[in-house]
């Protein structure tokens, strides 16, 4: 079952533009289907990175950022609760 998807004037000519030089150094012609199915499936295996690309500034910690961020806390001896979290935010 195909569904339309809307795609603004830039994105379509990329995509155009992706065909045809797909078609000129394969030498195979391919659907604009067939390749956004494969750039979806590229996005999917690489779920992450995708998903971070979205991401406004910059994304998760590395780990030398996260060993260092780690190195910085320290353990009270005093359990803490959400509610007692919420207590002193609100009162």
């Amino acid at each position: 079952m195909a569904t339309a998807v809307k795609m603004d004037e830039d994105a379509k000519s990329n995509l155009e533009e992706l065909q045809a030089e797909i078609r000129l150094k394969t030498g195979k012609k391919v659907t604009q289907q067939d390749i956004l199915s494969t750039l979806i499936q590229s996005a999917v295996d690489s779920r992450a990175e995708f998903v971070d690309s979205f991401r406004d500034g910059k994304t998760a910690l590395d780990d030398t950022e996260l060993e260092a961020f780690n190195e910085g806390t320290i353990a009270s001896g005093v359990k803490t609760t959400e509610d007692d979290i919420d207590d002193i935010l609100y009162g």
